[in-house]
Formats: structure tokens, sequence, C-alpha cells
């Protein structure tokens, strides 16, 4: 390498003047900072001016201490959201542009962790421990990043593992109205994957802080909290950490995802999350829309289930599977938010509050729910014995309507009544009690042979319940080979069918 001062004494003077200069020049040179002042302060919602150059979702820095994110721009000033409250903030206030949007930390120090939207611990331990930093907003997967949805997500709740199949890399919405038992779906389908290679995130939006305690623990007691993580940002929070609270759950699912993993997301719920959007919006004075809600809700809500896929093998093969929570007043699915996510979702799983009332839990409606792409990745021995079960229960609900007005002679009638009572007493399903899928399959076998007609309706909770002992036991290799997708031999389901037939047998005898 050549030096690069000058040969002659001459030049060499001038060459180290004009580095001073150039160094002189650097360390006194004026740097430009971009600083606003804050015109109006409401509520959360600081009106900012001065800062023509800032960008939707900028993190900007305010006196005393707070940071907030650009939400709105106008011709001639900005609204911004405070993430912590405005309690230190006055008109005057001086605000500076950082130049970064929000992002949030990622990577396996998260695993087992509860924290805010913005990565701070929740739980009292040490601050996360970040692999990388990913901005809460980012642009969906296109249509040739995406694979084919060929995999199954096992909740291990028989009812939708059987007639509703959710696919890895599907967006199924869960819908009901108050206190019908959404949560404790999605909280069973992540206690489920205790035995599965998927990660899970809970984000909790505008919930009490007694209820997200109770998931939390849920989790711990029953599944793999080392593999779950919880972004909270309960009703007490800022109506900014909530509105950024889904889209910073999505980020950290992501993360698992484009590394070729498989995620699952629960969002609860996404109606508390249109009202903060519509608060803030009213806030900024945007235009108000039907019931209110501005009418960038819709996009709001698509932009972020659309980033849950399953991704092409090109790209690692991973999947991130959404599960939305949506309320409904009074089982109206006609509203305004609970219509947008029915048609943004590849599916929903509608919950009946008269279901509920009755105590067939999870008050499932299979009337009104549907999954549109899960048939297609439903295990193939699951799908073996499944075909007809959907049929003779909507027949059974068609003729219990009838019976109630008198007796029934026929016999045929009679035989199809008794097998609708087993297979609504068979999907319900008390909480945290996941069944495997050879669990399904077996008592799925056994319905379809007649196994269960025999067996009083509740006997069949307590076959239900020692079942996967007796199976463990009396067919091991099954067991195991049923725990893949393989197919169900004839042989094999005449097997699992003999196996509940001599579970049965054993609960009759000790009854009597």
């Amino acid at each position: 390498m050549t030096d690069p001062r000058p040969a002659n004494d001459e030049a060499a003077e001038r060459w180290l003047t004009e580095s001073r200069q150039r160094l002189l020049h650097t360390a006194l040179a004026p740097e430009a900072v971009s600083i606003g002042r804050v015109e109006r302060v409401a509520d959360t919602i600081v009106r900012v001016s001065g800062l023509p150059e800032a960008r939707l979702n900028e993190i900007l820095h305010f006196d005393g201490g707070q940071t907030g994110f650009v939400l709105s721009l106008d011709a001639h000033a900005i609204s911004a959201v405070v993430l912590d409250g405005a309690t230190t903030i006055q008109a005057g206030s001086r605000v500076s542009r950082t130049g970064a949007v929000a992002q949030m930390p990622v990577g396996p120090g998260m695993l087992g962790r509860v924290v805010d939207p913005l990565g701070r611990p929740l739980d009292g331990g040490q601050p996360v421990v970040a692999e990388a930093w990913q901005p809460l907003e980012r642009p969906a997967p296109a249509i040739i990043q995406r694979d084919m949805v060929s995999q199954q997500v096992d909740t291990g709740i028989l009812v939708i593992d059987t007639l509703f199949t959710l696919g890895r890399g599907q967006r199924e919405l869960i819908i009901g109205d108050r206190a019908t038992g959404k949560t404790s779906v999605a909280v069973d389908t992540i206690i489920a994957q205790k035995t599965s290679d998927i990660t899970c995130v809970y984000v909790a939006i505008g919930q009490r802080a007694t209820a997200v305690e109770r998931v939390i623990e849920a989790v711990h007691q029953h599944g793999a909290p080392e593999r779950c993580i919880f972004v909270v940002a309960s009703a007490a929070a800022s109506p900014g950490l909530q509105w950024i609270a889904p889209f910073a759950g999505m980020s950290i699912a992501e993360y698992f995802r484009d590394r070729g993993q498989h995620a699952l997301i629960v969002i609860d719920d996404l109606t508390k999350h249109a009202a903060t959007h519509r608060e803030l919006a009213l806030l900024t004075r945007e235009p108000a829309g039907r019931e209110a809600y501005p009418g960038d809700i819709f996009y709001l809500h698509a932009r972020l289930l659309e980033r849950a896929a399953k991704l092409s093998d090109k790209l690692g093969g991973g999947s991130l599977t959404a599960l939305p929570i949506a309320e409904t007043d009074a089982g109206n699915l006609s509203a305004y938010i609970p219509t947008n996510l029915i048609s943004i979702t590849d599916g929903q799983i509608v919950l009946n509050s008269q279901l509920f009332a009755a105590n067939q839990r999870p008050a499932v409606d299979v009337g009104l729910s549907v999954s549109r792409v899960g048939g297609k990745a439903q295990r193939p021995a699951l799908r073996h014995v499944s075909g007809k079960i959907r049929l003779d229960y909507a027949q059974f609900l068609e003729l219990e309507m009838f019976t109630r007005f008198g007796g029934i002679a026929d016999t045929r009638v009679k035989a199809q009544v008794t097998r609708g009572e087993r297979i609504r007493r068979l999907l319900q399903q008390p909480r945290f009690v996941t069944l495997r899928p050879v669990d399904q399959i077996a008592l799925l076998a056994a319905l379809n042979a007649g196994v269960l007609d025999a067996l009083s309706a509740t006997s069949i909770a307590e076959l239900r319940a020692r079942l996967p002992g007796h199976l463990d036991a009396t067919m091991p290799d099954a067991v195991k080979a049923l725990a893949s997708d393989a197919v169900l031999h004839d042989a094999v389901r005449e097997q699992l069918a003999d196996a509940v037939r001599g579970l049965a047998g054993t609960l009759r005898e000790n009854r009597s």
C-alpha cells in the first residue's frame, strides 16, 4: 500500500495543514436536528408543529423523557400518540425526531417472558435479551412467497379438530358474545402445543389484569410456558400501547416463522383494539364512518392479519397461524367489526351464548362455524373417521326439535336421536383437558362402530378421561404411528374401536 503523504517538504507541509483543517471542520461541524413544538395535548394525543419531515409510526422524544409515535400527518402539523401517558407534556414543550420507526425486540430470549408492547418486562425479570429488533409494521408476504396450507394445527378440542380443522398458516376468527368461552378455546389451543413444535404468542389488548393472570397461570400449569410469549397491554395501559400491541405480537411471531419454524398468535381481542383505534381517530379529528369507526379500520386489521402465512420451502417453509378473537353483542354477526373480520379471515369459530348456558362446552355453533381451508390440512386418519359426524349431528339437531312435541315411535329415528345425543356428549370437553390426535381418532372410530350407543351419556366423559392411558397401555405402536400423519388402515381402525369397546365394558362392570 502506497504512502499518501507527498515526497517533498513543501507538499508535505501543505498536506498536513489541509488535514488539520479537515479534522477541525469535522469536529466543529454543526449537526442538523429537527425540533418541533407541542401545540396542544388532549388525553394521550399530542399535536406537534415544526416537524414537516416526520414519517408515520416514527418515534418522537418529548421533553421529560417520554416517547410517542406519529399517528397521522396533516399539511401543517402532525398528531402523535404518547405511549406512557402525557402527564408531563405541556403546550410549548420541545419534540425531537429519532428517524426510527417503532420496533420490537425479538429472538429466543423472549420465550417464557411477559412483556409489554415495547418489549419491557412485566414479569419482574431481567430486561429481555434481544437477538434483533424488528419494526412493528412490516409488509405481509407476497403471494409468490407463500405456500399451500397443508399441515394441521392440533387444538386438542375434538369439535374443532374434527369439524373445523385449523391449518398452519391459516387465520381463524374466534367470535361470540361476552363470557361464552372465546379465550378458553384459544388457551386450550396454546396448551395443546405442549408436545408440538409450535411457538405460541398471546396478545392481550384491553383485558382486565386478573383475566390475563388467569391465562398465564393456566399455561404455566397445563402447557409449556417456556415456548410461549405473553404480550400484555391491559385495560390500564395507555391507548398507544393497546394500539401497537397486536403489531408487536406479530413481529415477535414472524421472527420464528421467517426462520423456518412454526408459530401461533392469539390476539385477544380485536374488538377492543378497534375501539382503541376509534378513540385515537376521534381525538385526532379523523372523519367518522359507520358506528363512528374511521374508514381505515378495515385496512388496519387486514394488513395485520395478512402477515399470517405459510411460507414456501424456498423461504424455509415456516408458518404463522393467527387466532384473532372478536366479541359480538347479542349474537349480531352482521355488525361492522365482526363482518370486517369475517371477510378478512379464512373462517370463524362461532360460540353461542345459548349453548354455553345449556352447559355445552365449548359452545361451538356447528351451523355458523366454518373453516375455509382447514379441510385440506386435516390429518388423513382423522378425515377417515370424521366424514359422517357433521351430517349425523346436523340431522340430530333437526330431529331433536320435533321430539319436543311428542314421543318417537319409529325405531330408526330413535337410533338417530340416540347417536346424536352421544355425539353431543362426545363433543363436550372440559377446559384444559386436550385430546391427542390418536385419542380423537379412537373416539370417532368407536362412534362409527356403534360402541358408544350402548353407553349412557354420563359415562362418555369418564371414558374420554381414561382413554389416553388405556391406549398407551394396550396399543403403543398405533399411538406412535398415529402421532404423525400416518394413514389409518381398516385393521388399525377396528383395533382402536375394540380398545374403546374393552374400556367401555370395564366401565360398565365397575358401575354394576
